[in-house]
């Protein structure tokens, strides 16, 4: 099953030189159940995008509280067996828990915003918590960074992807 976690760089960095995400349980987002129930409609594709979207959701409630961090939403995509995620009521629809630990191995895929898209993820950090709290003037500014697309590195290219992000 694809799984998609939403990391800052700093966590990115740190899967990297450790060889994976760990320990388990980790909160994690897929094409859940519950998450084809409400998208009963989207075909394959457009489930995996909504499990990404949740996931950088998930990166930007991290960057609200880590401000050391590069205003980039980063996606980690990996595969990891079936029976080793379970569904989490209570989060997004595609909230999931992975069981296992994620080898560095099992990732497909990183998605990371450009550079353009900085000031609007630093901005959507910032109302974070005022749009979770149900203020609409932050919740607008929240939506607006998803109006950024996150680019596709491949895993191979992970190394080069965070040297150029730590500079």
């Amino acid at each position: 099953m694809r799984v998609y976690l939403g990391v800052t760089v700093g966590e990115l960095a740190k899967m990297t030189a450790d060889g994976g995400f760990g320990p388990a349980p980790l909160a994690v987002h897929a094409v859940t159940p519950a998450l084809r129930e409400w998208f009963a409609d989207g075909d394959q594709e457009e489930l995996e995008y909504a499990a990404t979207m949740d996931a950088a959701r998930s990166c930007l409630a991290k960057l609200a509280e880590a401000h050391d961090e590069p205003p980039r939403r980063v996606v980690v995509a990996a595969d990891v067996p079936d029976r080793a995620v379970r569904q989490v009521d209570g989060r997004r629809r595609s909230g999931a828990e992975a069981l296992e630990s994620i080898p560095f191995h099992a990732v497909a895929s990183v998605h990371v915003d450009d550079a353009d898209a900085e000031d609007a993820v630093r901005a959507a950090a910032r109302a974070w918590a005022a749009a979770e709290a149900g203020d609409e003037d932050a919740r607008f500014t929240v939506d607006e960074v998803f109006g950024y697309e996150l680019l596709w590195y491949a895993r191979q290219e992970i190394p080069d992807l965070l040297r150029e992000l730590q500079q």
